[in-house]
């Protein structure tokens, strides 16, 4: 923006929906971590590796389409695999197509955690998020988080919502 640009000021209903959605980014995942951390001994952003590979076919992905989904920089998600191949939750190979890249693998144990862990996650999602809203509120919460991702981020591919494409960990 110029300098003699006018900013473009938030309205009353703006600001009102802006400061409830900041507040849910701060609010929302501390809530998430210690309730992971309590019961399952891991972070949010692990469980979210976990999990994703949970997702995805044969329960592998490149580590830069993980570090993508988790907005982390590739050392970080480095640090994070790392403590997790120590639990033994996951491992990380060359990717044969391409030797540059790498793919992370869930392994049984690192499936055992999710399914272990899911129940407690879902649970507390469902009581922080879900549970105040209708199903045609739930839908417009999620076409309203994927325009505003989709903003952020047009380039990002979200994983498949389990029931869509993917089973349940009890189902597998």
């Amino acid at each position: 923006m110029s300098e003699s640009a006018t900013p473009r000021w938030l309205t009353p209903d703006q600001t009102g929906a802006w400061i409830a959605l900041a507040s849910t980014m701060v609010w929302l995942p501390a809530a998430l971590e210690e309730q992971l951390a309590r019961d399952a001994g891991v972070s949010l952003v692990e469980y979210s590796v976990l999990s994703w590979l949970s997702m995805q076919p044969s329960r592998s992905a490149r580590m830069s389409d993980i570090a993508a989904l988790a907005n982390v920089r590739a050392s970080h998600l480095s640090r994070i695999a790392a403590r997790l191949e120590g639990h033994g939750w996951l491992r990380r190979a060359p990717d044969p197509a391409d030797g540059r890249a790498t793919i992370a693998t869930l392994t049984a144990e690192g499936w055992d955690k999710v399914v272990a862990t899911a129940p407690g996650h879902v649970e507390e999602v469902q009581r922080l998020v879900f549970d105040g809203l209708s199903p045609t509120r739930a839908a417009e919460l999620r076409a309203i988080c994927e325009s505003v991702l989709h903003a952020a981020r047009p380039d990002l591919c979200l994983p498949s919502p389990l029931g869509e494409t993917a089973e349940r960990p009890a189902e597998r």
